[in-house]
């Protein structure tokens, strides 16, 4: 499907986070005529940073405003939309849960009521996360776990995941859900995550700072292989509706711990610095890791990238920002 996205209407949001910036890059790479919906001015994201503001449509304004969204698929002909809008900050969620519901939980059916009533549009990628699972006992998560988080976060996530299944199934709407473990790579501005934290933190030859214990396991994915396994998953639902409502995990597959990751940087780094664990971390779940046996089979994909190569390609993007003095 090389020319899939030649032309193709698409409306992303939180295309200024993590994930939403190289997906707008991939995107207008492949030729998409990108409709962006932007919040917040954040000049020092990759979607500003790499000049791909001036490339795409932007419409300002928040992903609860269900008009809004309506206005802007229809006034745009949209055909193809990404959902990443989302509050992700763990810590942040504990200490602001009502807001947090609102924008994860009140802007995923703001945005699928919006697809619902716009019958041009034919594809809905949304993001949910491997929190939606919650704490299980049985690991690695597959697709059938049951979603139950219990902290503000993860229930977040769990209730916009149930969401969009009903949307799908109750409505028929075209949409289908990525389950993705943490996201790490260039571009990450939330110094309080373990990646970029950790390689700021070098770089001004600083110990980095573990929050937890160290011991919490997690999975780490790799932010150029989720924009990638996105638009896969777009075009796979194109050639085959019959996979909406489904759900898709997306994984490098590998159990590592906080302590180990950050260890793993400071080598790649060529670091003596030791990491301080200050053991302050709560609400959190200890051990979380995807299987990715679905998304092999009936997607055909696989990872682009180790994660050693992944980490390397973080970090060089940290080092040419901070030679250029964005350390602000």
């Amino acid at each position: 499907m090389s020319n899939f996205w030649r032309d193709r209407p698409v409306f992303v949001t939180g295309a200024t986070g993590l994930l939403g910036g190289w997906l707008v890059k991939r995107l207008l790479e492949a030729g998409a005529d990108v409709v962006c919906l932007v919040r917040d001015w954040v000049p020092q994201s990759e979607l500003v940073q790499a000049r791909l503001m001036e490339r795409v449509k932007v419409v300002r304004g928040d992903v609860r405003e269900q008009a809004l969204l309506e206005r802007a698929l229809g006034e745009y002909e949209i055909d193809t939309v990404f959902h990443l809008a989302a509050q992700t900050i763990v810590g942040v969620a504990n200490r602001n849960p009502v807001a947090t519901f609102e924008t994860n939980i009140q802007g995923a059916w703001s945005l699928l009521e919006a697809c619902r009533r716009s019958p041009q549009v034919r594809q809905i990628v949304a993001a949910s996360s491997d929190k939606a699972y919650g704490d299980q006992e049985v690991l690695p998560y597959t697709e059938e776990a049951p979603l139950q988080g219990r902290h503000p976060y993860d229930v977040s996530k769990s209730c916009a995941d149930l969401i969009a299944h009903a949307y799908a199934h109750t409505f028929g709407l075209p949409v289908v859900i990525t389950r993705c473990g943490n996201f790490y790579g260039g571009g990450d501005l939330n110094w309080n995550r373990i990646v970029p934290g950790t390689i700021r933190s070098v770089l001004r030859g600083e110990r980095p700072v573990i929050r937890s214990d160290g011991n919490y396991v997690r999975d780490y994915f790799y932010v150029e292989d989720g924009a990638a396994a996105y638009m896969l998953l777009a075009e796979r639902l194109a050639e085959n509706p019959a996979l909406r409502g489904e759900a898709f995990n997306f994984s490098n597959e590998l159990q590592i711990t906080v302590l180990e990751l950050v260890e793993k940087i400071l080598r790649r780094m060529g670091s003596s610095l030791t990491p301080e664990i200050r053991n302050e971390a709560s609400n959190e779940i200890r051990h979380q890791y995807l299987s990715a046996e679905k998304a092999r089979r009936v997607l055909g994909w696989r990872p682009l990238f180790t994660l050693e190569e992944g980490l390397d390609r973080t970090i060089a993007w940290y080092r040419e920002f901070f030679a250029h003095g964005q350390s602000s």
